[in-house]
């Protein structure tokens, strides 16, 4: 049937773009007379040219020609932005944070990671910290969402920022799920939520505590091996009792915290505050044998200040002014291990270091 007819009677309607009638000229194959000049245009066919209900179609268009209409610059569409750089970039790691939300945005300044918002501008940079994101300092949740917000920056650029688990993350994930509690310990009965208070557990951080915080702690690492450094919270040997390989250690940590069980979550937690394990005779056999099981050639580890390393005494609330002033890391046990927890909660430094160290 031809289109348009036998559709009911005829109803009023709004000419459209399908609505132009076609010169006869567009069907005329003929060249032009002579290059660059368009035959005379015909006059419009008659109203009768088309067959009684034939409605044009967008075929049907007339040709225009190029002197017929205004010339208009179009500017071109603007690069598209170039993608991240790809390839790895240089490794830092972060020392004990300890809820210095502004130390630690200092120093990540300093090195470049961070603009003067806070924002990660450090490209394919790879960053990890080595865990105790809170307590004793004013803003530990703070320290957490920088943290997770870098996680997202640096991935968007190509980089990454990634985080270990610490004791103090063991000590308030306890504290939050447990409270008062009884747990078995060495000195008799104990709480998680004496213990926190005992270790600079904030009340602020409590309150500001939220399941998102909560979960991202839970599944942090325990360890990893990032360009033959093995970088652990805790300098001790109680890994080995969680595993022979990384993967392992990992996995079992992640299990034992799922499984809730109170006593389980405190002795994970008591085995990763044990501390000095490298640092007096027999420290670098020590060191060697958590290389040998887990690869790597150096350990990089947190948790034990600086000044307790050098044998200094005092204590975590700035006591003693005696102190040697740590300007970096301390590398010890026959240079197989690097302290980079430079005491921030005893008046030292939060320490940002590129790896490898100049030696």
């Amino acid at each position: 049937m031809t289109q348009g007819a036998g559709q009911g009677p005829e109803v009023e309607r709004t000419a459209t773009v399908r609505d132009f009638r076609v010169p006869a000229y567009v069907h005329d194959s003929a060249p032009y007379a002579s290059a660059g000049t368009p035959p005379a245009e015909p006059a419009p066919p008659a109203a009768d040219a088309y067959p009684e209900g034939y409605t044009p179609t967008q075929r049907d268009l007339p040709v225009i020609r190029r002197g017929d209409t205004v010339q208009v610059t179009i500017e071109p569409e603007p690069a598209p932005a170039a993608p991240p750089a790809t390839g790895q970039g240089p490794l830092y790691v972060v020392g004990d944070v300890h809820g210095y939300l502004d130390e630690l945005v200092a120093a990540l300044r300093e090195q470049d990671l961070v603009d003067a918002s806070g924002t990660w501008c450090a490209g394919t940079a790879r960053l990890w910290f080595l865990g105790d994101f809170t307590d004793r300092g004013p803003d530990g949740i703070g320290v957490i969402d920088l943290v997770m917000r870098l996680s997202a920056e640096a991935a968007a650029a190509g980089g990454y920022c990634k985080a270990l688990m610490g004791n103090h993350e063991l000590l308030l994930l306890g504290a939050k799920r447990f409270g008062d509690t009884p747990v078995s310990s060495g000195a008799g009965t104990a709480t998680f939520q004496a213990a926190w208070l005992l270790n600079g557990g904030q009340k602020t951080d409590m309150d500001r505590l939220q399941d998102h915080h909560l979960q991202w702690m839970a599944r942090l690492d325990a360890l990893e091996e990032v360009d033959d450094h093995l970088l652990v919270h805790s300098d001790t040997l109680t890994y080995l009792d969680y595993g022979r390989s990384i993967e392992e250690v990992n996995d079992t940590v992640r299990e034992t915290l799922t499984r809730n069980d109170v006593e389980e979550v405190w002795d994970l937690f008591r085995k990763l505050t044990k501390r000095f394990s490298f640092r007096d005779e027999g420290g670098a056999d020590a060191v060697r044998s958590l290389l040998d099981t887990y690869g790597g050639t150096r350990v990089v580890h947190g948790h034990s200040p600086i000044p307790y390393l050098l044998g200094e005494v005092g204590s975590e609330d700035g006591e003693d002014d005696n102190r040697t002033v740590v300007e970096g890391p301390h590398v010890y046990a026959d240079g197989l291990a690097i302290a980079m927890d430079g005491g921030v909660t005893m008046a030292g430094k939060l320490l940002v270091q590129q790896l490898p160290l100049e030696d």
